[in-house]
Order: C-alpha cells, then sequence, then structure tokens
C-alpha cells in the first residue's frame, strides 16, 4: 500500500480576487484551482509553497496559517492526495504577462474575483468558502473525487 501523496497550496487573495491556476497545458481541461503541488522531503510545508508559488506563478509570497485539508481520490487508479491549503499574501511581485512554468504544467493564471470564479469550473468545490468565508474557519473536505 503506497501513502497518499501529500501537496501544499496557496489561498492569495488579493485586492478582493482569488489568485487561481489552470495546471492543463494545451487547453486538456478548463478545470482550475489554486497554486501549489507535491510537497518534497526534507523541506517543510512553508518551504514547499513558496517553492511552488514561485514555479507556478513568478510571485513571492509570505505563508500564513494552514486554513484547509483537503484530499482527494481516484479510485479506480488507487490515487489519493492530501492537500494542506495555507492563507498566504503576496510579498513582491506582479503576475508578469510573459512568465512560463519551468516544469510546463501551469499554462494559465489569473486573478478571480469572487462573481468570476461562479462562472469558472473549479476544484475544491469549498473553494469559494475558503477564499471569502469567515476569517479563521478551518476547513476539512474528505475524499472529494478527482476530476480533469
Amino acid at each position: 500500500m503506497t501513502s497518499p501523496r501529500l501537496a501544499v497550496r496557496a489561498v492569495i487573495v488579493h485586492l478582493g480576487r482569488l489568485l487561481v491556476v489552470n495546471a492543463y497545458p494545451d487547453g486538456q481541461s478548463d478545470l482550475w484551482c489554486v497554486p501549489g503541488g507535491g510537497a518534497e522531503r526534507h523541506a517543510s510545508l512553508p518551504d514547499n509553497l513558496r517553492r511552488e508559488i514561485f514555479e507556478e506563478t513568478g510571485l513571492e509570497i509570505e505563508v500564513g496559517a494552514p486554513v484547509m485539508i483537503n484530499e482527494f481520490h481516484a479510485p479506480d487508479t488507487g490515487f489519493h492526495q492530501v492537500d494542506v491549503y495555507f492563507r498566504c499574501t503576496v510579498a513582491d511581485g506582479t503576475l508578469p504577462e510573459s512568465w512560463q512554468d519551468p516544469e510546463g504544467i501551469v499554462a494559465h493564471r489569473r486573478w478571480a474575483s469572487e462573481d468570476e470564479l461562479t462562472r469558472l469550473r473549479y476544484k475544491p468545490d469549498s473553494l469559494p468558502r475558503l477564499a471569502w468565508g469567515a476569517p479563521g474557519e478551518i476547513l476539512y473536505d474528505p475524499l472529494e473525487l478527482l476530476v480533469r
């Protein structure tokens, strides 16, 4: 039995807009999520998150408190991932139009208002509540099905 994959994600609301990414090159999917990725061994979760956010967006961030644990799984393949979401703020930088994810994973990045997010397909389902819900609330989403 393999352990679940551990990942970290950043909830960054700046000027009322949430930073979301599409990690499907060439229009393979229209699914949006907050940026982040797999945690590497021997680095703290915040250090992993800072690395992932810079790779995917070019932004420097300050990592705050954890705000959600979310589990994704695909029963047919055995895939299981545990995401730890952290509230973060932009420390330095903007989203340069020419930024390219060096790993080629993130195809598009954007800031979305709460209203704009309702017109996008996104995961996890609790993303609006996570971004704009009650301050200090910590969420847990168990075993959400993985979709593309």
